[in-house]
C-alpha cells in the first residue's frame, strides 16, 4: 500500500584505488518501466551496470526489496524481475548467469558477508520466508541460515565471522509496530544456532541493525516513541541512546534493506533524520554524540546511506530539484556533489513553493497555484501506507497542477510516519475516520484562510490514498470529486484476498475479524457509495497483486447502481503503480481533464474524459 517506485534507491558507496565509485539504481519509464543499476566511476563517468532488458526488481512482500548489490572489481549481483531469480554479471561477460535454481523462490535483502564467496538474502516461498547463502559461483546449494519469525530482513554477519544478526516480526504485527533484533551463532555448516533477541519486541520497532564490534550493534529502535540509534550489547548490559531526540532516525520498513545509517571506516556514522519537513543527512560521532548536518542544500534525504573513501552517498532533494544521487565529504566541506544525471526540469517560475502548516494539529503542506487570485481550485494529496509520508520535495506531478491554476494541499494525516510513534499510532483502529477527518480539516482550514473556494476542492490518492479518497467522499461533504488510484474499496474482502505481508494489517487499522466486523461495514466505501458527495475516477493496475482491480470494479458498479457519476480506466502490464511512461501520461492527462469536469475549466490540452452517470 506504499509507494512502490520512484527515484533513484539503494545507493552503494565502493572504495577502489583510483576514488571512490558509487552505484544506485535508477527507474527507466520509457523501457517498459525496469529498474536499471548505474555504476559511476570516480572520474565522473556513468554507465549502465545492467544491459537493456534486464530490471533490478524483485516481489518479496510484493513491494520488493534491496535487489541488488556491487562486486569486487567491477561486477554485480542482483534479482531480475522476469524469473525473481538471482544472478551474477561479471565485467566483460556475455550477460548475466543464474546463481539460484528455477522455481517459484524470490530473494531480496541481498548482503555480501564479508569473506565469503556468497551472497545472503530474503528467500520467499509460499508466503514462507528464511535467510539463505547463496554460492556467488553458482551451482552450489541454496543454504538456509535461519529459518525463525515469519518475516525477515536485515541478515549481518559478525566483525569476527561468529554470529548473525537480523530482524524479525509475525503477525499480526506490521513491521513498524513490533519487530525482534535476534543474534544466533553460527555454525560449521553455515546455519544458525539458537538465537536470542537483544532488542525490540511487540510494541517497540527496530527498523535497522549493524555491528559496532563482536559483542554490540548500533540498532535503529523506538523504545522512546522515536526512532533513535542505539547501542544494543550481546551482554544483557543496558542498551544506550546515541540520540535521545524527538527526531525520526529511521522509518517504515516498507522494503527489507532500507537504510539510515552507515558506520564509516572512522567509526563515526552516516545518518538521515528529521521528519517529511525537513529530512537531514548527518555524521555522528558515537562516543559523544555529537551530530553535525552534511548534507549541503538538500533539504530532504530518502533512505538509503552508504560511506566509503571518506564520503557519503545518499540520494537528496530540495524543493525545486527532485531525488539525485549525490555525493558528500564525510567532513562536510565542499557541499553536495550530484552523481546522477539531471532529467530536464521546467523553469523556476512554473514550480510552487511550499508552505509548512499544521492545522488543528494536522501537518500539510501547502503548493499554490500559479497566477491565483483569492479562492483557487485546491485537491487533497493523500499518500499511501498509509504509514507512510509525503516529503518537502520536486514533485512534478504536483508542479503539472500548479502550473495550471489548481492548488495542492498533502496531508501527512494522523498514521503518518515521521513524527513520532503517538502520531503514527492515532490511526489505531481509526482507519477510515481519523485520515479523512484530517483532510477534511485541512480542506475547511484552506477555505476559512481564503486560499480554496469551497465548492471546488477535490481529493485523490493512491492504495490506502485511494481508500481515504473513496471513504473521503462517502463519508463527508467536503469534496466535489476524487481521484482513486489501485485503492482499496471494501477492507473486509480486501483482507481476505491481499498478499501475505498485509493480510493482518486491518488489524491494526480497523479491527481484528470478526470481532470488529460492524466497524468494516460502516466504513466501507463500497457499501455506503450511494453517499458520494460527488464523482470519482478510479484507475488501476490490471496486474496488481496487492490491490486486485475487482476492488475498483465493484465500487463503480455501487456508483452506477446509485445514480452518481464516475470513470474507471484500466491499464495492462501495471501493478501496484505506474512504472511505464505511457501509463503515467495517461493517467495524468485523465486526473486533470476530470478536475476540467468538476471545477468547470478548460483542459484542452488534454482528451477529453467521460464521466458514466452524466447526463
Amino acid at each position: 500500500m506504499a509507494r512502490t517506485d520512484g527515484g533513484p534507491q539503494w545507493v552503494e558507496a565502493v572504495a577502489t584505488p583510483s576514488g571512490v565509485e558509487v552505484w544506485w539504481d535508477e527507474p527507466r519509464p520509457h523501457e517498459g518501466g525496469r529498474r536499471c543499476v548505474v555504476r559511476r566511476l570516480p572520474d565522473g563517468s556513468r554507465t549502465d551496470a545492467l544491459p537493456p532488458g534486464w530490471n533490478a526488481r524483485n516481489r518479496v512482500i510484493e513491494y520488493g526489496g534491496r535487489s541488488w548489490r556491487p562486486l569486487p572489481g567491477g561486477g554485480l549481483v542482483f534479482t531480475n524481475w522476469a524469473d525473481q531469480r538471482l544472478y551474477r554479471l561479471d565485467p566483460g561477460a556475455e550477460g548475466p548467469v543464474p546463481i539460484t535454481p528455477e522455481g517459484p523462490s524470490r530473494y531480496a535483502d541481498l548482503y555480501l558477508p564479508p569473506g565469503r564467496d556468497e551472497v545472503w538474502a530474503v528467500r520467499e516461498s509460499d508466503d514462507v520466508r528464511d535467510l539463505v547463502a547463496v554460492p556467488l559461483g553458482g551451482g552450489g546449494p541454496v543454504t538456509a541460515i535461519v529459518q525463525a519469525q515469519h518475516f525477515l530482513m536485515n541478515p549481518r554477519i559478525s566483525p569476527d565471522g561468529r554470529h548473525v544478526a537480523w530482524i524479525g516480526w509475525d503477525h499480526p504485527n506490521m513491521p513498524w509496530d513490533g519487530t525482534e533484533l535476534c543474534v544466533a551463532p553460527l555454525n560449521g555448516d553455515g546455519t544458525a544456532g539458537a538465537h536470542r533477541v537483544v532488542a525490540g519486541g511487540p510494541e517497540e520497532s527496530v527498523a535497522q541493525a549493524e555491528w559496532r564490534d563482536a559483542g554490540s550493534l548500533y540498532a535503529v529502535t523506538d523504545p522512546t516513541g522515536w526512532w533513535n540509534v542505539h547501542v544494543v550489547h550481546l551482554d544483557g548490559a543496558p542498551a544506550r541512546n546515541l540520540t535521545p531526540m524527538e527526531q525520526e532516525f529511521g522509518s517504515a520498513a516498507w522494503k527489507p534493506g532500507m537504510a539510515y545509517l552507515a558506520v564509516a571506516e572512522t567509526g563515526e556514522l552516516a545518518v538521515v533524520y528529521g521528519s517529511p519537513d525537513r529530512r537531514r543527512l548527518g555524521v555522528l560521532d558515537p562516543e559523544t554524540g555529537d551530530l553535525r548536518e552534511i548534507g549541503g542544500d538538500a533539504t530532504y534525504w530518502s533512505s538509503t546511506v552508504s560511506v566509503a573513501g571518506g564520503k557519503v552517498a545518499g540520494v537528496g532533494a530540495t524543493p525545486y530539484t527532485p531525488l539525485e544521487v549525490s555525493l558528500v565529504g564525510l567532513e562536510g566541506g565542499g557541499g553536495r556533489e550530484i552523481v546522477s544525471a539531471r532529467k530536464p526540469l521546467p523553469g523556476r517560475d512554473l514550480l510552487p513553493t511550499p508552505e509548512a502548516m499544521t492545522i488543528e494539529g494536522v501537518h500539510a503542506h501547502l503548493y499554490p497555484p500559479s497566477g491565483a487570485q483569492g479562492p483557487a481550485p485546491y485537491v487533497i494529496f493523500v499518500h499511501g501506507g498509509p504509514t507512510g509520508n509525503h516529503p518537502v520535495v520536486l514533485d512534478l506531478e504536483i508542479a503539472y497542477f500548479t502550473s495550471r491554476g489548481i492548488g495542492v494541499a498533502v496531508v501527512n494525516y494522523g498514521g503518518s510516519t515521521g513524527y513520532g510513534r503517538a502520531y503514527r499510532e492515532r490511526l489505531r483502529h481509526q482507519w477510515g475516520v481519523v485520515d479523512v477527518q484530517d483532510c477534511a480539516r485541512v480542506a475547511r482550514g484552506l477555505v476559512e484562510l481564503g486560499r480554496a473556494d469551497a465548492a471546488r476542492i477535490a481529493i485523490r490518492g493512491g492504495s490506502a490514498g485511494g481508500w481515504t479518497t473513496v471513504a473521503a467522499l462517502v463519508h463527508s461533504d467536503v469534496f466535489a470529486g476524487g481521484v482513486a488510484h489501485y485503492a482499496i474499496t471494501d477492507p473486509e474482502s480486501w483482507a481476505a484476498e491481499t498478499h501475505d505481508f498485509e493480510s493482518r494489517y486491518l488489524d491494526g487499522l480497523i479491527g481484528p475479524l470478526p470481532e470488529t466486523r460492524e466497524r468494516y461495514t460502516e466504513r466501507s466505501p463500497l457499501l455506503n457509495a450511494y453517499r458520494a458527495s460527488g464523482p470519482c475516477l478510479m484507475m488501476h493496475g490490471l496486474e496488481d497483486a496487492i490491490v486486485d482491480v475487482s476492488q475498483a470494479e465493484r465500487f463503480t458498479a455501487a456508483l452506477d447502481e446509485h445514480g452518481k457519476e464516475w470513470a474507471l480506466l484500466t491499464f495492462p502490464g501495471e501493478q501496484h503503480g505506474w512504472r511505464r511512461e505511457e501509463t503515467i501520461v495517461a493517467a495524468l492527462e485523465a486526473e486533470l481533464a476530470f478536475y476540467g469536469l468538476i471545477f468547470d475549466m478548460e483542459t484542452p490540452e488534454v482528451p477529453p474524459l467521460t464521466l458514466k452517470g452524466r447526463a
